[in-house]
């Protein structure tokens, strides 16, 4: 690359060392970045070190895309995951909401060392297992505990002549942020940009209220639009379109355009697919295995050949043998071991059980096979909501939902509950092990028997 450095769109991330036949990925920048430092640091770090760090993801990011490290060489990726040669990232790994905040302000900030423009290599290491000539992770918490800033650190590790370039252009299909906050009362152009993309985003996500005339007047209708937009994207609900939330609405309306998957909202059944980071296998228990099992029990339901089985979160030996006999049947390696392709197939035979099945007040309806998060708007919702009321007639400790079918806080609070009771992570979304939990107790309260949620009463599903 030459000229002056951008913040890509995205970036392309091979999936292991570099001569590894391992799966190349893109992703948006800000979420790679994200997913990095929630793999490198700890989110428990005095944020002035938690900045710093993140200041050296970005900048040794951008440095490899820059100079082409990858690309120059034949390869189709600009980055690997392997710590050995570049920085850790965990495909759909944790994103630790104080890191998720800090990477909004920062991503399109980096280090630059003298009079050249091109990022620095900020290489880095724990500081403790590995020691190298760059930043120390570790260290920056001892020299956060001393009182140095973000900047101060970088030079104690990179040296005095180094700098650091703020709001660089970000090549979007959006204009890059244009330097200032915009809040109630100001006109402009740019905010007239941002109520466009708003209302546009408005009608995936029921509840932002859409501004009644984008005509570049910051008005409370704006105001009131950008509170709800920050509230359903983990941001500040201040109301000031400031450089994160301008950089946030660019990416979900370019999300919701082009009609992929919504940016942290992960309700696209795209997600599925790769909950888990790991091959699945005996001995294993977690919720991942729950939902590993739901699908199987479903399957199993549907091919004779597949034994059901139950869901306990435990990978044991009926698991293996249900694994095995579904690899059989779809003509992959039957080694028992759940793997990404045993993974995709199995959740491709899934999903086209859990299409053809209808919902019916007489039946226990199928987990709808994307993930239910606050901002959707669909049918399974109303589904859910109806279940648990009827369950909160029960448990008192469980909120009562009206089924409007719109995924919102109320919706949230009482997914919570439901999750902490039965315990579940109590993160407020719905996926496979969440869904198939509500339906069993929904089912044991609504039909008085003891039967999973892929079994329908008078139906015969073989």
């Amino acid at each position: 690359m030459t000229g002056i450095p951008y913040i890509p769109e995205q970036i392309t991330v091979h999936l292991g060392p570099p001569d590894s036949d391992a799966e190349n990925i893109t992703v948006d920048f800000p979420e790679y970045i994200k997913n990095v430092a929630s793999s490198e640091i700890y989110p428990t770090w005095p944020e002035s070190a938690l900045r710093a760090n993140i200041y050296a993801i970005v900048t040794f990011a951008l440095n490899r895309i820059y100079t082409e490290w990858y690309r120059l060489k034949g390869y189709p990726f600009s980055i690997t995951n392997d710590t050995q040669y570049d920085q850790a990232f965990t495909y759909n790994g944790i994103i630790f909401e104080n890191i998720s905040r800090l990477t909004d302000e920062l991503f399109n900030d980096y280090v630059v060392k003298g009079e050249s423009v091109e990022p620095y290599f900020t290489a880095f290491c724990n500081g403790t297992t590995v020691t190298c000539p760059g930043l120390s992770q570790w260290g920056t918490v001892d020299l956060a505990s001393q009182g140095l800033t973000p900047y101060e650190m970088l030079q104690y590790y990179f040296g005095d002549d180094i700098r650091i370039v703020k709001n660089a252009e970000v090549r979007t299909e959006t204009p890059s942020y244009p330097g200032k906050d915009f809040s109630e009362g100001n006109i402009s152009e740019d905010i007239k940009t941002a109520q466009l993309q708003l209302n546009r985003i408005a009608s995936n996500y029921p509840a932002i209220p859409k501004i009644p005339e984008p005509n570049g007047f910051f008005g409370p209708e704006t105001t009131e639009s950008v509170k709800s937009f920050q509230g359903i994207f983990n941001l500040p609900a201040t109301g000031t379109i400031d450089k994160s939330t301008w950089y946030k609405i660019a990416y979900i309306y370019v999300s919701v355009k082009k009609l992929a998957e919504l940016d942290s909202e992960g309700i696209s059944l795209s997600e599925i697919p790769l909950q888990h980071q790991y091959d699945l296998k005996t001995g294993d228990e977690d919720n991942i295995v729950k939902s590993l099992q739901y699908y199987l029990a479903v399957i199993g339901a549907y091919y004779e050949s597949v034994p059901p089985v139950s869901i306990t979160g435990y990978f044991g030996e009926q698991t293996e043998k249900s694994v095995k006999a579904f690899q059989s049947l779809f003509g992959l390696p039957e080694t028992g071991i759940v793997d990404l392709e045993t993974w995709n197939d199995l959740y491709r035979a899934y999903a086209g059980i859990a299409e053809s099945v209808p919902i019916s007040p007489d039946a226990v309806a199928l987990y709808p096979g994307n993930v239910l998060k606050e901002g959707v708007t669909s049918e399974y919702v109303r589904t859910l909501q109806e279940y648990l009321t009827f369950i909160s007639q029960t448990y008192s400790d469980i909120p009562p939902v009206n089924p409007t079918g719109y995924f919102g806080p109320v919706t949230k609070s009482s997914v919570t509950a439901f999750q902490k009771r039965y315990g579940l992570p109590p993160n407020g979304t719905v996926g496979a092990d969440t869904w198939n939990e509500i339906a069993r107790v929904y089912s044991d309260l609504k039909f008085g028997e003891q039967k999973q949620a892929y079994q329908f009463p008078g139906y015969t599903i073989k």
